[in-house]
C-alpha cells in the first residue's frame, strides 16, 4: 500500500466517519478495497444509533457489503481502511474475512485490537495474521472523534 493511495482511502472513509456524526452516530468510517487495483468494494459508516445494533460498527458494515460485491466471504488480496482502530469484535471480523491488511487512522486506547490493547493481528496463536498500518491521516480522525464527543459532554457549572 502506497502512502497516496493510502491518504485517499483514508480521505473516503473520514468522509463516511463525517456521515456516522451526521446521523448521530460516533464519527467512524470504514472501506475494503482491492489492494492490486484499488478499487473500493465497500464503504460504510457506524449505524449502531440508526439500526439499534451493536454490532453495526462502520466495518462489520464494509466487509459484509465487500464479500456480497466480491461474491466471497474470503477477501484475500483486500485491505481494511478505516478511521479508528478496529475492536475486537471488528479485528476479529478481518481476520476472518482473510484480509491481507488493515490501515487504521487514530489508535483507541480503550478498544483497540490491532496495537493499543491487543494485537490480534499478530498473534501466532491465531490462523491467519494482517499486515496492520496506523496512523494514516491520525490527526483527523482523532479530532473528528473529540469534536463529537466534546458536542455531547454537558457544559460544566462553574
Amino acid at each position: 500500500m502506497n502512502p497516496s493511495e493510502l491518504d485517499r482511502w483514508m480521505g473516503v472513509a473520514l468522509d463516511e466517519a463525517r456521515a456516522a456524526a451526521a446521523d448521530d452516530d460516533v464519527p467512524v468510517g470504514a472501506l475494503v478495497v482491492r489492494l492490486e487495483s484499488g478499487e473500493i468494494l465497500a464503504r460504510a459508516h457506524n449505524e449502531r444509533e440508526l439500526r439499534g445494533d451493536p454490532t453495526a460498527h462502520a466495518e462489520i458494515l464494509a466487509l459484509r457489503d465487500a464479500a456480497a460485491s466480491a461474491g466471497t466471504w474470503r477477501l484475500h488480496g483486500c485491505a481494511l481502511v478505516v478511521t479508528l482502530e478496529p475492536c475486537p469484535m471488528c479485528a476479529g471480523a478481518a481476520l476472518a474475512a482473510r484480509l491481507d491488511a488493515v490501515a487504521f487512522g487514530a489508535p483507541d486506547p480503550k478498544a483497540g485490537a490491532l496495537g493499543s490493547l491487543y494485537n490480534l493481528g499478530a498473534d501466532p496463536r491465531l490462523n491467519h495474521e494482517l499486515v496492520v498500518v496506523d496512523g494514516v491521516r491520525a490527526a483527523e480522525s482523532a479530532a473528528l472523534m473529540s469534536g463529537f464527543f466534546a458536542a455531547r459532554r454537558p457544559e460544566s457549572s462553574l
